[in-house]
């Protein structure tokens, strides 16, 4: 579980990073989540956006796949989101 303090740390940087992953129509598959965990083992921080056409809310689909891949929600902003998980080979990020 994050604090607020490095909730912050994390929200900045995230603010710059494009969106590297998309949920779309399909809604959470499992190659979404395949996908998902790649990218926080070699990134740690990724930012990921909810498409137009998916049935479900961006809020609702963050946590679903927050859980799944064990990552930490940093913040839901209209249809993105950022997720948190420390590598667990080699962590980069060190939050205060």
């Amino acid at each position: 579980m994050l604090t607020g303090k490095q909730k912050r740390y994390l929200r900045a940087m995230g603010n710059e990073m494009a969106p590297i992953l998309q949920v779309g129509k399909g809604g959470i598959a499992e190659t979404v989540i395949a996908q998902a965990a790649e990218a926080l083992e070699a990134r740690e921080l990724i930012k990921c956006r909810v498409l137009q056409n998916c049935l479900e809310e961006p809020k609702t689909v963050a946590d679903e796949l927050a859980e799944h891949v064990q990552a930490d929600l940093v913040q839901v902003i209209g249809r993105n989101f950022l997720l948190f998980r420390p590598s667990k080979n080699k962590p980069e990020i060190v939050l205060p």
